[in-house]
């Protein structure tokens, strides 16, 4: 880390900020294909990083429990106006602190302990909180899950909807961690509607792509849309709540003060921030790159062998089953990762393996389309891939160095934004 850059942080916490220098060059020189993972622009961070974070702002705009309010209601108020204008809402909440209690925020708004509610399956891509066993939202409530297809990887609508039918739950969530196709958000409405159920589209992987105008949109369709602010929308990590007005109260009750205090007012510059950058053309630019890439990546793999989930992608994500490869998910993800391919392991749809030892690895391209990687790089990328899981298979660590060599090489070309390297 340069002090003239950071010299407070260098002056004060040395040890501290030798860290932070160290995640700068690794961010910089890897290939990061951690499909939640981004890279957030120069102004977002310094958003981020202002004096907004001295401020203590319980309440919302015009009806906070502080005073000195004046420019923080401003900043607050801009980030939702931007919000509901990018996603064609009626209301934005912009205060959930990450994704996981948005969504807690949801149950507040409309359930209570014991009801039933409705998510994807964990193991088959959806997410902690839809109402898995081991989550909060599991224990508190009953819920019921289903998944995709054992042949095609995708989901079945007509066994949704007998689900729906069958258990009537009180929430019906749609979208997960490890979905690598299209939502048909319409469905999903025609399901809630017929089952008397809310229905909340948890956007937080695609939140970018549906603002780019690269995957469609749940508008108009759900009652609660849930989303991260980082991911594909390329914010800092926050999260926003949005609704059909009729839900609004309701919504904004359950976040404050139903979970938490105040505001952390540095992130929500940060995400007015990216949500400026997100309406401009530049960004639907981006977010059809990052599906472009995404294509031609899985197009690639397929053509090295590689079997994944689904058969390919409609989005920024890639699910890949490497049962056939002979190498489990961890094994290969932490040989990716010294082969400079930060990828994450994960389960795959009817996994008969254990989830902290799967039998697959999570990937995708927004981090690179961020750094402006295209089409024509990802058989290069595939190559690599391929290289390093059979290295994996094989232990094979020359290989596995040899490969990271060359992914510096091409990053060095490709400066990412944001980052604080020259």
């Amino acid at each position: 880390m340069s002090a003239s850059r950071h010299p407070a942080l260098c002056a004060t916490d040395p040890e501290l900020a030798s860290f932070v220098a160290a995640e700068e060059v690794l961010q910089a020189q890897t290939l990061r294909l951690i499909p939640s993972e981004n890279y957030v622009s120069a102004a977002v961070l310094e958003a981020s990083g202002t004096v907004l974070q001295n401020k203590y702002s319980e309440g919302y705009p015009g009806r906070r429990y502080y005073e000195g309010q004046q420019n923080i209601d401003r900043v607050e108020a801009l980030a939702v106006e931007r919000a509901k204008g990018l996603f064609g809402v009626d209301h934005a909440n912009v205060q959930p602190y990450s994704g996981s209690p948005a969504n807690l925020a949801v149950y507040l708004a409309f359930a209570k302990p014991g009801d039933t509610v409705m998510g994807m399956a964990l193991p088959m891509g959806g997410h902690l909180t839809h109402g898995w066993g081991v989550s909060a939202t599991g224990s508190w409530f009953r819920g019921v899950q289903y998944g995709v297809q054992a042949g095609t990887g995708l989901i079945d609508y007509d066994a949704v909807r007998d689900l729906a039918l069958a258990e009537r739950p009180k929430l019906i969530f749609c979208g997960g961690t490890a979905l690598p196709r299209t939502i048909d958000f319409a469905a999903f409405a025609s399901i809630a509607e017929e089952a008397g159920s809310i229905l909340v589209a948890d956007v937080a992987h695609i939140a970018g792509l549906i603002a780019g105008g690269a995957h469609p949109s749940p508008a108009g369709h759900v009652d609660v849309i849930s989303t991260t602010t980082h991911k594909t929308l390329r914010g800092p990590r926050g999260a926003m709540l949005m609704c059909r007005e009729e839900h609004a109260k309701a919504i904004d009750k359950a976040v404050f003060p139903g979970l938490q205090g105040g505001p952390h007012n540095q992130t929500t510059a940060g995400i007015a921030v990216a949500l400026h950058e997100a309406a401009q053309p530049s960004f639907t630019a981006y977010a059809h790159a990052v599906v472009a890439n995404a294509k031609a990546l899985a197009a690639a793999l397929l053509e090295r062998g590689f079997d994944l989930v689904s058969g390919g992608t409609d989005n920024h994500l890639i699910l890949i089953d490497l049962t056939g490869k002979d190498v489990p998910g961890k094994v290969a993800a932490k040989a990716l990762d010294r082969a400079g391919i930060v990828v994450n392991y994960n389960t795959v749809p009817f996994d008969p393996r254990k989830p902290f030892d799967p039998s697959g690895v999570r990937i995708g391209t927004p981090s690179l389309t961020s750094r402006g990687l295209g089409v024509a790089h990802m058989p290069q990328v595939a190559d690599w891939i391929s290289r390093a899981v059979d290295a994996a298979a094989k232990g094979d660590e020359p290989a596995l160095a040899a490969v990271r060599a060359e992914v510096a090489d091409l990053m060095a070309a490709f400066p990412a934004p944001g980052l604080p390297l020259s």
